[in-house]
């Protein structure tokens, strides 16, 4: 790939995993330290952890990955990187005390929602007509790809604590193309076979922000989730985790919940019952679009061609004063 690059002198050279000769860096999956470590968290005792930890050491593929990064990140002069939200540029500092001045904070970005009241009406009816649900059921919602890394499990076990199963009409959909077979044992387990509901793959993620009440998303890790982004800004309150860098758009109690942990059932349990209310989950849905609305396509767009811009300003001075 370099010798590729330097034939072809491009203008600026823009990667997304780790490139030593890249002008900008935007690790779209945070740092490899990083990333690491969150999936060592995955794993449910110090065993598993240990054996995962020895595991990492002598992937080759990871062992690659952590010095072309490291090489980029030590190079002089430094590359521009850009980090998609506040949590990725902590990593950079954190994991390799890498030039706060050489950062630029581009959030992720994510269009408004702007389907029409009828659609977003008719995308709730159809979904849960689908599912056999009513209008005045709660709907959780998980969307992912990757069910255990984004802790769509730990949704399954809070449903079962005794508050939410005392509302009495609590319901889940999940999306995704992973394979469901292990959740849906959990659920029969937990005797909520008939309460969690198994999507598969959708092109039409969006109907289902429509058809749901809340978005439960307690993931181990996630950069800057853009499911979370989509659902904020189709009015869809939204519990996740500090380990998400997309929470950084959350508050509280305004758009939603932002859990210290993924395997704190108790909290993530109590946090859907504060969101049953239906007064207070319309509340956060009317602040939810608010707090993503500057962060569209185009701002990011432009922000990346700033970084660009800077690029070539600073190789015009290093020519002039050669």
């Amino acid at each position: 790939m370099a010798d590729y690059v330097r034939r072809h002198h491009f203008d600026v050279v823009h990667a997304i995993t780790p490139c030593p000769i890249a002008d900008v860096y935007q690790p779209r999956g945070g740092t490899v330290p990083e990333m690491l470590s969150r999936n060592l968290a995955l794993r449910s005792s110090a065993v598993r952890r240990g054996l995962k930890w020895v595991g990492q050491r002598v992937d080759v593929k990871y062992r690659v990955l952590a010095g072309l990064e490291q090489r980029l990140l030590g190079r002089r002069p430094a590359p521009w990187v850009i980090a998609i939200s506040q949590y990725v540029s902590d990593q950079l500092k954190r994991h390799y005390g890498f030039d706060a001045g050489r950062i630029r904070l581009i959030f992720n970005g994510v269009d408004p929602d702007e389907s029409p009241a009828h659609e977003r009406r008719t995308h709730r009816v159809e979904i849960r007509r689908q599912f056999g649900l009513a209008d005045d059921d709660l709907v959780l919602l998980a969307v992912a790809h990757n069910f255990r890394l984004k802790g769509v499990d730990k949704m399954i076990q809070a449903m079962a604590d005794g508050q939410v199963r005392g509302l009495g009409h609590v319901y889940a959909i999940i999306v995704g193309r992973d394979n469901p077979k292990a959740l849906a044992r959990q659920a029969a387990a937990l005797g909520l076979a008939d309460r969690v509901f198994f999507a598969g793959p959708s092109q039409r993620v969006g109907a289902f922000f429509h058809a749901a009440d809340v978005l439960v998303h307690p993931t181990y890790y996630d950069p800057c989730s853009r499911v979370v982004l989509e659902a904020l800004a189709a009015g869809l309150p939204v519990i996740t985790t500090r380990y998400n860098g997309a929470a950084e758009c959350v508050t509280d109690g305004r758009e939603g919940y932002v859990m210290n942990c993924p395997t704190d059932l108790a909290a993530l349990a109590d946090r859907i019952v504060r969101l049953a209310d239906t007064a207070h989950r319309r509340q956060c849905a009317q602040a939810a679009p608010v707090a993503v609305e500057r962060l569209t396509m185009a701002r990011h767009a432009a922000e990346v061609v700033r970084v660009y811009e800077d690029v070539l300003r600073g190789r015009d001075r290093r020519e002039a004063v050669c």
